[in-house]
């Protein structure tokens, strides 16, 4: 990948490097893939350049992040946000579409750059 490249190009490669393993990709293009990072479906328009430029945010910190930052092992201090990101996830839309009401996919959602996820839990903290 080359800096500009968008994700539907990113997806163009997935396809041309999985092809020969999956068969239910072989008359599939780019259109029928998603990329989910941070449980949230990126829209295909975007580059990641735009993403790591801006900073912007997924549910639990960053959606990439290329900094150098502190070790938490070193600080053992596990309230502090990891600046770690997760693998994104490239799957087909029809799959997405039948399965969004089991988890994982019931917790992806559309990309919204407006939208705040400082707040974001992923357990509820008040259970014992």
């Amino acid at each position: 990948m080359k800096k500009g490249d968008s994700i539907r190009q990113f997806l163009q490669k997935c396809l041309e490097s999985l092809r020969k393993d999956f068969s239910e990709l072989r008359a599939a293009g780019p259109d029928s893939l998603i990329y989910v990072k941070e449980d949230l479906i990126i829209p295909q328009h975007h580059t990641f350049y735009d993403f790591i430029i801006t900073k912007a945010r997924g549910k639990s910190g960053p959606l990439f992040s290329f900094d150098v930052h502190e070790d938490v092992r070193i600080i053992n201090d596990a309230s502090l946000e990891k600046d770690e990101s997760h693998a994104g996830k490239v799957c087909l839309r029809s799959w997405y579409e039948r399965n969004k009401h089991i988890f994982p996919a019931s917790r992806w959602e559309p990309y919204d750059p407006t939208k705040n996820w400082e707040k974001y839990t992923i357990a509820d903290k008040d259970k014992d």
